[in-house]
């Protein structure tokens, strides 16, 4: 990871905060987020902060000529340059591995594979980049003629490994104009620590368990056990990745940003197509705004309308990673979408709505946690058929159903679910307890925040799993 958990909270993050808060000027702070950035993101890739870097100067060199001023009929031409550019270093750094394999596959030669190290965040900070070259081109914004803006854009330490994907329409002006007060830090930090628990205490409690029974070979796994592992990764995907989120938006507050949310409890949808109006917000707005409405989006008739979903999912599941599994996880999402606009999905109750959602969500997530798609085949048919429930085949899974475990999995189960909003609004309505309860989820931070450190000492961090997208 780009940093260990415990010096970026002990050293890193305060000294940064620190002495952000002493630089005099706006200017001064942003050079500061900006050197802070780098060396966030030097730590852990030294080699690549030079590709990174790079990605930002020719991305400000295309806004700059693709602005209004003096390119005329060729900005077209070079918007597709500069979309050429980003998805070719894209294509490269992180799918050339792919591409050989599959080369070789289909050809029965053997082309050596590249090798080529994965870029930290290349995903997310590529289409951030390429995000501002077309608002620009769009005329939604106008080109920023000063490079250090375009670079903390991209490089904020925050957001620059695992999102949210920022747009640049979205935080243009709160690059050059942006104040700070206390609440705002102080519900910055709390949402900081809600993110860190989410994630050291409930999603590396459900990734041990998912890893543990993934690793095993699908024949071991009696349906229990096979399904317990699809679950405990359903668990651990949203509250490791909504975990990063909310980290990141928290800091964004308490250094003056602003973002956009990026999950609105996903689990909690009746259709795929709600699904993914909650889930990961910010890449299926990207994707909305910057593809699928420049491909016609639903305004060309139901079959192009079709054509341009499925080109939509294929492309959010290669974008996951260079993996084919990745790429089949996409377009079941896609599949399912195209279902649901020719068939009644909308008449189903409530209740069957959820649980049709979560079947295929649950599925689909197999396929994307499995290295390969026979491994994600034989896990799904050991779900429905292996039907064994003898003591000698049911050992795997009671050895993974602790107390801990089972403790914890209920905390994931409720707290994937709008129920800490609809306490919050009831709260909101009794003027007397407000207070009281804002006081104690300060607390409750603080206490979050101290269990994360004791479970961060003993070593028992995993990574993010969007660190390698």
């Amino acid at each position: 990871m780009v940093f260990s958990s415990l010096s970026f909270l002990c050293v890193f993050l305060p000294m940064t905060f620190l002495a952000y808060l002493a630089m005099p000027g706006m200017r001064s702070k942003n050079a500061l987020l900006i050197i802070a950035s780098i060396v966030f993101y030097a730590y852990g890739e030294p080699v690549y902060v030079l590709l990174l870097v790079a990605s930002t100067v020719v991305n400000y060199a295309f806004g700059m000529v693709i602005g209004p001023v003096g390119v005329g009929r060729h900005r077209k031409a070079l918007l597709v340059m500069a979309v050429v550019a980003n998805l070719g270093a894209l294509a490269v750094f992180k799918y050339a591995g792919m591409l050989v394999e599959t080369f070789d596959a289909l050809t029965g030669l053997s082309v050596p594979d590249p090798s080529i190290a994965l870029p930290l965040g290349i995903s997310f900070y590529t289409f951030q980049a390429l995000s501002y070259v077309i608002d620009v081109y769009r005329g939604d914004v106008e080109p920023q003629r000063s490079y250090p803006h375009v670079l903390l854009y991209v490089a904020f330490f925050p957001q620059l490994v695992a999102g949210p994907i920022v747009k640049y329409h979205d935080i243009e002006q709160q690059i050059s104009l942006r104040s700070l007060d206390v609440d705002e830090v102080a519900r910055g930090f709390r949402r900081f620590c809600v993110g860190l628990g989410k994630k050291v205490l409930i999603a590396n409690a459900m990734g041990s368990v998912a890893d543990a029974l993934f690793s095993q070979s699908p024949d071991a796994l009696n349906a229990p056990a096979a399904w317990l592992a699809a679950v405990a990764y359903l668990m651990q995907i949203y509250f490791d990745f909504s975990a990063y989120s909310d980290m990141a938006i928290g800091l964004g507050h308490m250094f003056g940003f602003t973002f956009k949310e990026n999950f609105d409890y996903p689990y909690v949808s009746c259709s795929i197509k709600e699904f993914w109006r909650r889930w990961h917000i910010s890449l299926s707005t990207w994707f909305k705004e910057y593809l699928y409405i420049p491909l016609g989006g639903n305004r060309k008739g139901r079959l192009r309308t079709g054509l341009n979903k499925v080109v939509v999912f294929f492309l959010c599941g290669l974008w996951h990673g260079a993996s084919w599994t990745f790429v089949v996880w996409g377009l079941i999402h896609g599949g399912f979408s195209l279902l649901e606009e020719v068939l009644p999905s909308r008449r189903l109750p409530r209740a069957l709505g959820h649980v049709y959602v979560l079947l295929v969500v649950t599925l689909a997530f197999v396929v994307f946690r499995c290295d390969t798609l026979s491994q994600a085949g034989a896990v799904i048919v050991q779900m429905f058929t292996a039907w064994d429930l003898t003591s000698s085949s049911m050992v795997i899974l009671m050895d993974k159903l602790t107390p801990l475990f089972i403790c914890t999995f209920v905390v994931a189960m409720l707290a994937c679910t709008p129920l800490r909003g609809r306490i919050s609004s009831w709260l909101s309505t009794r003027p007397r307890l407000a207070p009281r309860a804002r006081f104690l989820s300060y607390v409750g931070a603080l206490l979050l925040l101290g269990l994360c450190l004791v479970s961060l000492s003993s070593g028992t961090y995993n990574p993010f799993i969007y660190f390698r997208f």
